[in-house]
């Protein structure tokens, strides 16, 4: 839904760094998953289920996940 976004907080060596995807259409949601190697891949998918962006993160350097579903309220 419009309006599902998740944070990802990520050691930058020196400092932290924050990335955000969000669903940017009606329709789109955000899905977190596990990838093999430690990889974690968070990625905007479609109602048909296809991804139209993907962030990969390494697991070792995530410093915390946050998902922030949508109200689920409709307009």
């Amino acid at each position: 839904m419009k309006g599902d976004k998740v944070e990802v907080v990520i050691d930058a060596g020196d400092s932290s760094r924050t990335y955000e995807v969000s669903a940017t259409r009606a329709g789109r949601r955000v899905e977190v998953a596990n990838a093999r190697g430690g990889v974690v891949e968070v990625s905007e998918v479609t109602r048909s289920g296809t991804a139209v962006r993907t962030a990969r993160f390494m697991s070792s350097r995530i410093l915390a996940l946050v998902e922030h579903p949508a109200d689920g309220k409709s307009a």
